[in-house]
């Protein structure tokens, strides 16, 4: 009697278990954040690995009403994964179309038309050249969230000749390059 109670906690703790769409490009960038993988990110959970904490949602917390399924502005600032896609603001790439998924011709195009010292990589100056390129008039606030994402990735992440790299950038699209920092971070806390 007792294993079965137990059995059906697992199998309900199972389906409660949010998992991204394979597919969705945009929601496993998200999900990493979603440490307890309940398919909702709350700001404290964005903090709890240092390594990537810099990159994570609180910038976006004031604008989190657009994209949580309630109809009230929650005071916790939860941001629901599978709506992440209403979080898509104007003034960026394109590279995630209007349901979060990838479009692998706009990510190449960021680096085609942006990238002419290294094709395979961004120099500060023309990851500002894109960002000026990608501004839609009047559009202040996709304006201030395109340049903190790709500043903040810049810093984080250019090598040490100051150059962005692309599989780099292909990484933080697809979310494992919050993993691979999380990952980096651990090792280099055991050598210690």
């Amino acid at each position: 009697m007792a294993s079965s109670a137990l059995s059906s906690k697992t199998k309900k703790e199972e389906v409660e278990r949010f998992v991204p769409n394979e597919h969705d490009f945009l929601q496993r960038h998200v999900a990493f954040f979603d440490r307890n993988h309940d398919g909702i990110v709350y700001p404290w959970e964005t903090f709890q690995d240092q390594s990537v904490a810099a990159y994570s949602c609180p910038p976006l917390v004031p604008f989190s009403s657009t994209w949580h399924s309630g109809k009230c502005p929650n005071l916790l600032f939860p941001i629901e994964v599978k709506n992440i896609h209403k979080a898509k603001h104007g003034s960026d790439s394109g590279v995630y179309d209007s349901e979060g998924r990838f479009v692998p011709v706009k990510f190449e195009e960021i680096f085609s038309k942006h990238a002419r010292t290294h094709h395979n990589a961004l120099t500060s100056d023309e990851l500002m050249a894109m960002l000026k390129f990608n501004r839609e008039p009047k559009d202040y606030k996709g304006w201030v969230a395109s340049y903190t994402e790709w500043k903040i990735l810049y810093y984080l992440c250019k090598d040490k000749h100051g150059l962005l790299d692309k599989d780099t950038v292909r990484a933080v699209y697809d979310g494992s390059l919050f993993e691979r920092m999380e990952m980096e971070r651990q090792s280099a806390n055991k050598k210690a």
